[in-house]
C-alpha cells in the first residue's frame, strides 16, 4: 500500500455515493466513490449478484486508469469490496470495513430480504426508511443529529425501488467471506460504530482475527451508517490509518 493509491469506498443500502460526502474533503481528488448498480443513477445489473457489483466497481476503475487501490465499503459496499477482493486480489492494495460482516446471512435473513424485495416491487419504497431507522442510525445520531437523520431519508427515497429489490436480493446470495479474508495480506482496517444494531462486536473481531494484518477501531456515538452520523471523526480514523 502507498501514498498514492486512491481510495475506493463503496455505499451502503439503501443510499448512494453521496453519503461519502461528508468525509470526501479529508481525501480530495483520492476518494473515489462508484455507484453500485441501480443506485445514484447507475443501470441495475440484471442477475442479482454481487459479484456484479464488483464487476461494475472494477469497470469505473479501468475507466478511470487505477490499477490498484485501497478499497473499502459500509456495509453492503463492505460486501462488494469483499466480492472485489475474491474477483481481483491483484487490485487490491488495503481494505478498510466499515460497519460490515463477513459471515453469510442466516436462513430468517435471507427470508426477510426476500420479503423486502418483494414489498419494494409490490409497493414501492416508501416505508423503507422508518422500517430501517433504527438500525441503520445509532441513538445517539437519533437524539443529537437531526441533520444525519434527514440525510438518510433523503438519500434512501431518491433510489428506485428495483434497486432496493435487486441489492435485498443479491445480499441474500452472498457466500461467507472470511476465505477471502484469511488470504488477503494487504494492511486492512475495520471500523464498526460502537451503537451499530446491525453488527455485533464479535462480527467486527472475527473480521479482524481472519485479516493477516487487520487493525480494529471502534467509533463512539456512531450506529451502522458512520459515514453520515460521524463523518469527521471516520475520515480521521481512516486517514490516520493510511498515514501509518
Amino acid at each position: 500500500m502507498h501514498s498514492s493509491d486512491p481510495l475506493v469506498l463503496l455505499h451502503a443500502f439503501p443510499l448512494d455515493s453521496r453519503m461519502w460526502d461528508g468525509v470526501r474533503p479529508a481525501f480530495g481528488d483520492r476518494l473515489v466513490t462508484p455507484e453500485l448498480p441501480g443506485f445514484g443513477g447507475a443501470p441495475t445489473a440484471a442477475v442479482p449478484d454481487l459479484a456484479e457489483a464488483a464487476a461494475s466497481v472494477l469497470a469505473a476503475l479501468d475507466r478511470r486508469g487505477i490499477e490498484r487501490a485501497i478499497v473499502g465499503g459500509c456495509s453492503m459496499g463492505g460486501y462488494v469490496a469483499m466480492a472485489l477482493l475474491r474477483r481481483a486480489p491483484d487490485r487490491v492494495a488495503g481494505l478498510v470495513l466499515i460497519n460490515t460482516k463477513a459471515s453469510a446471512d442466516t436462513a430468517q435473513a435471507r427470508a426477510k430480504r426476500h420479503a423486502n424485495a418483494e414489498r419494494a416491487e409490490a409497493e414501492g419504497i416508501g416505508w423503507l426508511a422508518d422500517d430501517m431507522l433504527t438500525t441503520l442510525l445509532g441513538p445517539t445520531t437519533l437524539e443529537k443529529r437531526p441533520e444525519a437523520e434527514a440525510a438518510m431519508r433523503r438519500l434512501i427515497a431518491d433510489q428506485p425501488p428495483a434497486a432496493v429489490a435487486w441489492a435485498q436480493r443479491a445480499m441474500a446470495a452472498r457466500p461467507d467471506s472470511f476465505d477471502v479474508l484469511r488470504a488477503a495480506d494487504v494492511p486492512a482496517l475495520v471500523v464498526r460504530g460502537a451503537e451499530d444494531a446491525l453488527i455485533p462486536g464479535e462480527e467486527a473481531a472475527a473480521m479482524v482475527d481472519a485479516l493477516p494484518r487487520g487493525t480494529l477501531v471502534e467509533l463512539p456515538g456512531a450506529g451502522h451508517l458512520a459515514p453520515l452520523e460521524v463523518p469527521g471523526e471516520l475520515a480521521a480514523v481512516v486517514g490516520g490509518w493510511l498515514e501509518r
